[in-house]
């Protein structure tokens, strides 16, 4: 049997090489964008002394003390030429948690920093935390908007009554964060995105409201609301602007993904819709693009999902599932969309500005009715066969 040592340096040697892995991009697609063969992160790139005691006294059978669950659902930013992402990290007693990771150039060679963030509670204590947006904004901060999920003590007698609402923090670092109170709202709120730009000398939120914690009940899609401060944040009116449709794929709820790129033809949104099947909630993205003059106005709207789940990337922890809430575009155009599939891991698909615009303008919108949908393939046959 090998040496204690000699245990540690094999398991050493194996995480590195994981981390040192190239990526490479996936040979066929859709042409929108391009999925890399590997995950970027999974519980596997989790650093070591997270989950070892590496003591041989203290642990000579080199067992984990503690086990990460999935590694998921990140916000992104690039900040000095470093491509950053707050991904929620889940552990095997159910808690997440924030922790930043690093890559030189946003495909691979991520490495965890060597702590998690330490998030700052409210006087009202949260017992979760996850999905942070990441949002550098005109008044100099970098704000970080997550769900914080706490239990709903108005049903003491069930212990998965929940409620959700908005937890704000914000930093210069990503290292030290100055927690504020959360968003109050007359509605539970789990998925709320700070636009980049002040509207109107106001802060804007993209919000959810729903009457539960999973239902959103009378709660009719993603949502606009104007904040005068967001040290004492409190929404007050709500402006539907992407609504849910029935017998789409944002039959059941939808919610913002990142906060919305600027481009010269108007705000690019990515968001994620959900709707039921037998067997289960099937997640996917979206996209839409709303107006630069008033960015409450929807002027594309593709029809049916941007991305959904292939292969491998429909079996994990909760199957079925995508959900993005960080993206990061580069100087040159080029768009990093990093998403989780199946709750379990992380991944990187590789856009451009102009092929997102191209994709939200030039794809017909859903018709909502099969007629519809027809006419629309018909439309594009009888244009290849007529050379346009």
């Amino acid at each position: 049997m090998s040496t204690f040592e000699q245990r540690v340096a094999a398991l050493r040697q194996h995480h590195e090489e994981l981390l040192n892995r190239a990526n490479e991009p996936q040979p066929w697609g859709c042409g929108i964008y391009e999925k890399y063969r590997y995950p970027i992160l999974t519980t596997a790139h989790t650093p070591l002394e997270w989950k070892y005691d590496f003591l041989e006294r203290d642990n000579p059978y080199l067992m984990q003390r503690i086990m990460i669950n999935t590694v998921l659902n990140a916000g992104a930013i690039k900040m000095d030429g470093r491509y950053l992402v707050v991904c929620r990290v889940e552990g095997a007693d159910r808690k997440s948690f924030f922790a930043v990771a690093e890559s030189p150039n946003g495909i691979d060679h991520f490495r965890f920093w060597p702590e998690p963030i330490t998030m700052p509670d409210t006087p009202d204590p949260t017992t979760n935390v996850y999905d942070m947006r990441l949002t550098r904004h005109e008044d100099g901060w970098i704000y970080g908007v997550f769900c914080a999920e706490r239990h709903d003590d108005a049903h003491p007698e069930d212990l998965s009554a929940a409620t959700a609402t908005a937890g704000i923090a914000r930093t210069k670092d990503l290292v030290n964060w100055e927690r504020l109170p959360d968003l109050l709202s007359k509605s539970q709120q789990r998925n709320v995105v700070l636009h980049p730009e002040f509207v109107n000398g106001k802060y804007v939120f993209y919000t959810r409201p729903q009457d539960g914690f999973i239902s959103t009940g009378s709660g009719g899609g993603i949502g606009w609301a104007l904040v005068d401060d967001i040290t004492h944040a409190e929404i007050k009116e709500e402006q539907i602007i992407n609504a849910r449709q029935y017998h789409t794929i944002t039959e059941v709820k939808n919610g913002e993904g990142p906060h919305p790129l600027k481009t010269e033809k108007g705000w690019l949104h990515l968001a994620h819709g959900v709707r039921g099947t037998a067997d289960g909630l099937r997640y996917v993205l979206y996209m839409y693009m709303t107006a630069l003059d008033d960015p409450t106005r929807v002027i594309a709207r593709p029809g049916g999902y941007f991305l959904a789940p292939e292969g491998d990337e429909y079996v994990g922890d909760v199957m079925n599932v995508v959900f993005a809430n960080g993206w990061i575009q580069d100087d040159d155009g080029r768009v990093l969309i990093y998403y989780a599939t199946a709750d379990t891991r992380m991944h990187v698909a590789v856009s451009s500005i102009d092929r997102l615009i191209d994709y939200c303008m030039n794809t017909p919108e859903d018709g909502l009715c099969t007629s519809a949908s027809v006419e629309n393939i018909k439309k594009l046959i009888n244009k290849n066969m007529n050379n346009g």
